[in-house]
């Protein structure tokens, strides 16, 4: 699996392009600003997007939806339960001073068990609630994409609406920790990390 990383945006989001290396079919996780770099890494790679995931509907991660799917037709993809976000980008960002571009809103639904395919790969969803009711985690073979449920030593704000402490404290402990001690942690913001080491070392999850 080819899995790129890149920061964009001022708030400097972790966006993910996964590619199948044998067919080229790509999703990209959480477009949140800076499509053109993101196209250009597509490129750069000859993979071509399926799907833009979305695993939660914050404008640092969802703001470059719009751009994405004009250029390459993609369809996107978020939780019901954070759609309504994806029309409010624009005051969202003007709330922290910046600015985005509203997206369209979503082609199809994800939920909790659901299995997105491209090429040979295959991500489940988990339904991680807490930071956002939509957040969503995506597992594939040893790899789990977090959005802002949990960073390397911190966990996400449960102070921005639809956020609640118990239920991110929840989803993490009862969802993302029972997947393999190995497991690497792609992060919405912030280095990777494993299970293993947030179970020993995340002081809210101690």
């Amino acid at each position: 699996m080819i899995i790129k990383t890149l920061e964009v945006g001022p708030i400097m989001a972790n966006c993910y392009i996964l590619g199948c290396e044998k067919t080229k079919e790509a999703v990209v996780i959480d477009p949140g600003d800076d499509a053109d770099d993101i196209l250009m890494a597509l490129s750069k790679f000859g993979l071509k997007v399926k799907y833009l995931l979305n695993t939660h509907g914050h404008f640092d991660h969802v703001g470059a939806n719009k751009r994405m799917k004009e250029v390459t037709k993609a369809q996107i993809m978020i939780h019901a339960e954070d759609e309504p976000m994806l029309s409010q980008l624009g005051r969202a960002a003007a709330s922290f001073g910046l600015s985005a571009e509203n997206s369209p809103g979503a082609d199809s639904h994800l939920k909790d068990g659901d299995e997105i395919s491209f090429g040979e790969i295959t991500l489940k969803v988990i339904h991680t609630p807490g930071h956002s009711r939509g957040g969503i985690c995506l597992y594939a073979d040893g790899h789990v994409f977090v959005g802002d449920t949990l960073f390397s030593g911190s966990i996400g704000r449960t102070d921005l609406p639809g956020g609640d402490y118990n239920t991110l404290i929840s989803s993490i402990r009862e969802k993302i920790f029972h997947l393999p001690d190995n497991t690497i942690v792609y992060t919405g913001h912030g280095p990777e990390t494993t299970i293993a080491k947030e179970k020993r070392t995340n002081p809210f999850l101690r």
